[in-house]
């Protein structure tokens, strides 16, 4: 059975977990949690970046950080994860939904001036498939409007938006390290990426259950003690040793994961020039990091057919999200704002092949040659 996912694996983790369980300091913020937070700030160039237990976690304590209280209005896609709305929903935030683009299947940055009103608190971009979201559009509305900018860009880790990271154009942004990820910390893990200053000293309070224990530890005060809210927001050491060793192999995972982005849509364009599916589109502006290959087919009911067929290969492929806005969570907690014109339709069509780090040529071809079989065949 070839699966839809294998958690990256390079090696080179292994030297740095056993350091780690074999020392005195295993809890948060160790030297692997340090050496960490310490290259994801020279990479990224951001005032400051703390690792937290999940993507989730990181975007709970950016609601928390944009003082997001009850009756605030979030807006963000209904094509996400429902991570991506329930930190605001826990501090009693209304999410508004947004239509998708198409091509990318990113918010579509035209509609979401329209949706903002007076009890607009912030702008939740995502980038879908570790595409960006055009961030330039999205900030200078936030700014015209005096609201944050928060991105969740849990599959964007190493992608590029006009030459720059993705994820240092909003207030702040959250990354994921979970096992289906580019990079993981050993099967879970988030970042938090502060990019205004501002909010740097409150969120190590907050990551440090709301005490004052990280200036404690580099002297700034004598003692340490209960200062504003909080949660226990930090990751082991053994996750960070994990992570500290994908990233000593980033650009070696980053590369077999395009080589295999780059193969199938090499093989499947065929099958786009016939018009029985339809690829990827990455804008000019936009590197992508491979996080994901999908293919868009007819409808729903060709995705089915699609997906049973290869199962039936012993190939796992995968379908995404069910919009937001048409489940239970989404109808209590928030509303789609305009005409759901793409979301839903898209989302139907869209089907996710494998793709991992340790996928071989041979499991590739196999997918590859299963789908121009299904296609020949119906």
């Amino acid at each position: 059975m070839i699966p839809f996912n294998h958690p990256p694996y390079t090696g080179a983790e292994d030297q740095y977990v056993l350091d780690a369980m074999r020392s005195a300091k295993q809890s948060g913020d160790g030297p692997y949690g340090l050496k960490c937070q310490k290259w994801f700030e020279q990479r990224l160039g951001c005032a400051k970046a703390l690792l937290t237990p999940s993507c989730t976690h990181a975007l709970e304590m950016a609601a928390i950080l944009i003082d997001v209280q009850p009756g605030d209005e979030v807006i963000m896609p209904s094509y996400t994860f429902v991570s991506s709305a329930n930190p605001f929903v826990l501090r009693g935030a209304k999410i508004v939904f947004v239509d998708v683009r198409p091509d990318t299947m990113n918010i579509d940055e035209t509609l979401i001036e329209a949706a903002i009103t007076n009890k607009t608190k912030a702008i939740v971009p995502v980038h879908y498939a570790g595409v960006s979201c055009d961030m330039d559009a999205i900030m200078a509305i936030a700014a015209k409007h005096n609201l944050y900018v928060v991105e969740d860009a849990a599959q964007a880790f190493d992608a590029f938006y006009k030459g720059q990271p993705v994820g240092i154009k909003g207030h702040l942004s959250a990354f994921s390290f979970h096992e289906t990820k580019n990079v993981t910390s050993g099967g879970e893990g988030g970042l938090l990426v502060i990019n205004d200053p501002t909010f740097v000293q409150r969120a190590e309070v907050i990551r440090e259950k709301g005490t004052n224990r990280s200036q404690f530890f580099r002297g700034m005060v004598d003692k340490y003690t209960w200062v504003d809210v909080g949660s226990s927001y930090l990751p082991s050491e053994l996750q960070a040793a994990y992570l500290y060793g994908q990233l000593t192999e980033a650009e070696l995972i980053s590369a077999k994961r395009m080589a295999v982005w780059q193969q199938y849509n090499d093989a499947l364009k065929p099958l786009q020039d016939k018009g029985v599916l339809t690829l990827p589109q990455i804008p000019a502006d936009c590197e992508h990091n491979a996080h994901m290959y999908y293919v868009k087919v007819k409808d729903i009911d060709v995705r089915t057919s699609l997906l049973s067929y290869l199962k039936e290969q012993g190939i796992t492929a995968v379908f995404h999200y069910v919009p937001l806005h048409s489940a239970p969570g989404g109808n209590k907690f928030g509303a789609m704002h305009g005409e759901d014109v793409y979301t839903t339709l898209e989302s139907e069509r869209l089907v996710r092949l494998p793709l991992y780090f340790s996928l071989n040529e041979e499991q590739q071809l196999k997918v590859i040659n299963c789908i121009k079989a299904f296609f020949s065949e119906s």
